[in-house]
């Protein structure tokens, strides 16, 4: 797949963008349906599974990037003195570099989701959307990483990423439940 060009018409944008605004629209979709759907508590310690997979991901992203750097040096493609600043003797291909922006991503967003299941652990407030939709951001992060270093692929890289924004429900349904105090 070739990247977006800047001088796209209208009419391609639309087609570029037509398949991951379904995907978009199906998670909002599922989101609604889930929430009409029937609550009860569990048990939150059952946010633990989730945490643990989006930590394992973050792990092997981690160790991902570690390899791809030193790899991308010792065959001579990026240069140590690229890694002092990252300014200089810049590379034609960022391939190597998709592993670490990735890591950075994880570190962003995902903070959210653990602080949120932390505050549903300390409160042991916890229902099954709750879970269901831990689940589905880990899960979400997951295809959304694969995108990322695979293909970097934007128009999916953004439709997994806007999709993962349930993460909002998570929250408001954390404050909804528990109260503001």
């Amino acid at each position: 797949m070739s990247p977006i060009n800047s001088t796209a018409t209208n009419v391609s944008l639309l087609r570029i963008y037509t398949a991951p605004c379904m995907i978009v629209g199906s998670a909002v979709a599922w989101l609604f349906w889930l929430l009409a759907g029937e609550h009860h508590s569990v048990r939150p310690e059952l946010l633990v599974s989730p945490m643990a997979a989006l930590f394992t991901l973050t792990a092997l992203v981690w160790l991902i990037m570690v390899v791809a750097r030193n790899v991308a040096v010792i065959r001579g493609h990026a240069s140590i003195g690229y890694f002092a600043d990252f300014k200089s003797d810049i590379p034609a291909d960022d391939r190597f570099e998709r592993p670490a922006r990735t890591f950075n991503n994880l570190m962003q967003v995902p903070a959210l989701f653990y602080v949120i299941c932390l505050l549903m652990l300390i409160v042991k407030e916890a229902d099954n959307v709750q879970i269901t939709l831990a689940w589905a951001f880990v899960i979400l992060r997951c295809i959304h990483a694969i995108i990322y270093m695979a293909v970097n692929w934007v128009p999916y890289r953004f439709a997994t990423w806007a999709s993962s924004c349930i993460i909002g429900t998570l929250w408001f349904r954390f404050v909804t439940v528990v109260g503001f105090g």
